[in-house]
Order: structure tokens, then sequence, then C-alpha cells
């Protein structure tokens, strides 16, 4: 575990996210005071930002997570046949 205080932290913030990215607990003091500490990412948090939010909005109960039937998913459906959209994307070119 490490100690910093605020102005050093302000210099040379990369260096400590990486300590602790590698597990490090890193103590940011004011004034010799602790005011916040930064620390490893929690086990099981996606690397992903959007899932990590996601996540955490659940775990507050914002959101509800969707839940699948039995027999899974629906069957996808297809919105349009492909000679319909080939036909529409060849009437807007000729009305260039």
């Amino acid at each position: 575990m490490r100690s910093v205080g605020l102005k050093v932290l302000k210099n040379k913030l990369s260096e400590y996210v990486r300590l602790a990215a590698g597990g490090e607990t890193v103590l940011v003091t004011d004034r010799d005071r602790v005011v916040a500490e930064l620390v490893p990412p929690h086990e099981g948090r996606s690397p992903m930002l959007a899932d990590a939010l996601l996540a955490e909005t659940v775990r507050r109960g914002w959101l509800t997570a969707p839940t699948l039937g039995p027999a899974g998913p629906p069957p996808r459906m297809p919105v349009a046949r492909l000679e319909e959209l080939l036909g529409e994307l060849a009437d807007d070119r000729a009305e260039r």
C-alpha cells in the first residue's frame, strides 16, 4: 500500500492508476489526511465500461435484468426481403 499527496498524484496520475490496476491500493492524502483510495477493480467486474455501468445499475436496483423464458430468446424475423431492399436502394440512387 502506498500513499500519495494530491499534487504528486495530479502530476503522475497515470503511474498511480497503473499501480492500482496491478493490484496495489494507493491512499490519496491532502495535508497528511487520507481523503480517497485508488483500488484495483473488484474481481468479476467487466473490463468494458458499458458492461460495468450496466451491472452497477442492476446492483443498485435501477434496472431489472431481463429473464429469458424456457425456450430462450425469440426467433429473429426478417424485416424486409432482400429483393425489396435492393429495389428501394436502386430507386433512391435513380432519384439522384
